[in-house]
């Protein structure tokens, strides 16, 4: 009876950690309400989101549960100088992607390990997905979480992973001129603005939660340290 108590208690206790856990994934700072972030997903369910019963909000997190295709935000469209927050966590060998600009850019969200695209440094996790390599592999272990974060600004792109830049780029760089070509031929259109948000289905497991947005005013000061080595 006792050790019956104690997995009872045990079993308690990690639904209690989860509960709180995801309690305090969707939610935002004091320094991020002054910064003007707004939340896009409540934690709770799938309010302003627009998909096709192939995914569900689960214990605060935006979990895919079956093909269907992408899940869109619907409410609005990004704005033309943003920064998204968000978290993610694949299941072992899990592809997905974040879309925020029409055409094709992608932040790859992906298991290096054991996907395909991993062995490819501009397929790679946290990539500008088939343009724009991440300077180093950041990502943790399948089932664990990430931080992910883009900032755009005019012609600036940065893509973060877990706290470390790992992509920064100017697109009208003549240096870029053969990867941002690349980027073209997948449909973008670099002068256009105004997707929506788009979380992609790539028939894998895949998690989401804490996605917070703000409008920069194009005159942000952004980070411009250099990237780290591999």
């Amino acid at each position: 009876m006792h050790r019956l108590s104690l997995c009872l208690s045990l079993i308690l206790t990690a639904a209690s950690t989860a509960l709180l856990c995801a309690e305090e994934a969707n939610h935002l700072t004091p320094d991020e309400k002054a910064q003007g972030f707004e939340l896009l997903f409540n934690g709770a369910d799938l309010e302003g989101w627009k998909q096709n019963g192939n995914w569900k909000a689960t214990d605060g997190v935006i979990e895919r549960t079956g093909r269907g295709g992408d899940i869109i935000y619907d409410v609005k469209p990004i704005p033309d100088d943003f920064e998204l927050r968000f978290e993610w966590k694949v299941a072992p060998g899990s592809n997905s992607g974040v879309y925020y600009r029409p055409g094709q850019y992608e932040y790859q969200i992906l298991d290096n390990q054991k996907h395909r695209d991993g062995k490819t440094p501009d397929t790679s996790a946290a990539s500008l997905y088939y343009c724009i390599a991440p300077s180093h592999d950041a990502t943790k272990e399948p089932g664990q979480w990430n931080t992910g974060r883009i900032v755009c600004q005019g012609t600036v792109i940065q893509h973060w992973l877990n706290g470390e830049k790992v992509v920064d780029i100017d697109y009208t760089n003549p240096e870029l001129a053969q990867q941002v070509e690349k980027l073209r031929k997948r449909g973008a259109k670099l002068a256009d603005r105004g997707a929506k948000l788009k979380l992609q289905d790539h028939g894998d497991p895949v998690w989401y939660r804490s996605i917070r947005l703000r409008e920069l005013d194009g005159k942000e000061e952004l980070d411009k340290s250099p990237l780290k080595e591999k």
